[in-house]
């Protein structure tokens, strides 16, 4: 699986571009805004946009993600359902942030833990990780060992809980039961700020260490 990072809005979130490198065939992960920094990447690559996916649906991972679909006819995978009311809040999450007016949709497929994703030939687990978000899901793929995160975990931090419906200790459970057994060796690509792996969060993560919890 080869993967490109775009940050987009003033949120500098990480919306990730993911693809098969055997058909060409590409998804794009949380499409916060910046549309047109994100379609420039996918014709410089020159691939084929077959899908959305969606960790969570805070404005600056979902705020572009209605209008994606509409321009390029994409079908939308994610989160869990659980997010349902900040997909039908987006408009207000828009104006309160000062993102532009955004629309909000309904996903054609909401997911749940142990569901899978396709993107070309490739296949991706979906685990469900709330804490930040009740229905905020991961996406891991095993042969590249690499997860796409959101905003569960960060590189020496973890994700707000102090948002409507969050949940410290399901946050807390998420990263280490569900996240940490992947292995030490699993990069992740975070919603925000640089890559790092669960063995360096395990180590040194103020938060979520085996120091802490172990």
């Amino acid at each position: 699986m080869k993967y490109s990072i775009i940050p987009v809005t003033p949120f500098q979130q990480n919306c990730t571009l993911i693809w098969c490198e055997s058909t060409g065939k590409a998804a794009v992960v949380d499409p916060g805004g910046d549309l047109d920094r994100i379609l420039a990447r996918v014709q410089e690559l020159g691939l084929e946009l077959e899908k959305i996916l969606l960790t969570h649906a805070h404005i600056d991972h979902a705020g572009g993600t209605h209008e994606l679909a509409t321009l390029r006819k994409l079908p939308i995978e994610g989160p869990q359902k659980g997010d349902l009311f900040w997909i039908e809040g987006l408009a207000q999450q828009a104006q309160m942030f000062g993102f532009p007016p955004v629309d909000g949709f309904t996903p054609d497929r909401w997911l749940e833990d142990g569901d899978s994703v396709t993107v070309g030939e490739l296949r991706l687990q979906v685990l469900h990780c709330p804490g930040h978000t009740p229905g905020h899901v991961v996406f891991f793929h095993d042969e590249s060992r690499l997860a796409l995160v959101g905003d569960v975990l960060f590189q020496g931090s973890i994700g707000r809980t102090d948002f409507p419906r969050g949940n410290h200790q399901q946050l807390i459970d998420s990263i280490r039961n569900k996240l940490f057994p992947l292995g030490d060796d699993v990069e992740f690509i975070p919603g925000h700020g640089p890559m790092s792996t669960f063995g360096d969060e395990r180590r040194d993560n103020p938060f979520v260490s085996d120091r802490r919890y172990g």
